[in-house]
């Protein structure tokens, strides 16, 4: 998934180049312009098929690690906070700092590749694997969506969260 995910966000800053790019050739060739059209309507459609096996993919992901709404909401309310390990933990694996930095910048990108999660309300830390969040979401699914995204790191080995739920007004 992490593959499908890099893949994804290459292909949109790809294809917003080609996009730019078309946009100044399509002015000077009329033929290119209707080409043109063509190919960011298929775009479009791919586009759209990916993000929908992105989707599931996460909501398969969700069901797995026990991140459904009513049971982030049961935990919560339990002992305030949210714990989970990643399933391919090695435990005994050094992860150097550049590591922990990697893994930190790769969350802050895909929480602001992510439309329902704000970059800004959202704190992610990372020490030799072992991932941090703190902020607020606007409902547990988001508390969720943001533990799956950064157990889907590479460097990650767990996440502890205590994010807040506080809906937008």
């Amino acid at each position: 998934m992490r593959g499908f995910s890099s893949g994804l966000l290459l292909g949109i800053i790809l294809g917003a180049v080609g996009f730019w790019y078309v946009q100044i050739k399509a002015s000077e060739h009329p033929e290119a312009q209707a080409r043109y059209e063509q190919s960011a309507a298929q775009l479009g459609t791919r586009t759209s098929q990916a993000a929908g096996n992105f989707s599931d993919a996460l909501r398969a992901k969700l069901d797995t690690l026990d991140l459904r709404s009513d049971q982030i909401t049961d935990e919560l309310t339990r002992n305030g906070k949210i714990f989970r390990r990643n399933a391919q933990d090695i435990g005994d694996q050094a992860v150097n700092a550049y590591t922990d930095a990697h893994a930190v910048a790769a969350i802050k990108a895909k929480f602001a590749a992510d439309i329902t999660l704000s970059a800004l309300d959202l704190t992610p830390g990372c020490t030799q694997g072992h991932a941090t969040l703190s902020g607020t979401v606007a409902s547990p699914d988001d508390i969720g969506r943001a533990v799956a995204i950064v157990l889907d790191t590479d460097g990650v080995r767990d996440v502890t969260s205590t994010i807040e739920v506080k809906p937008k007004v």
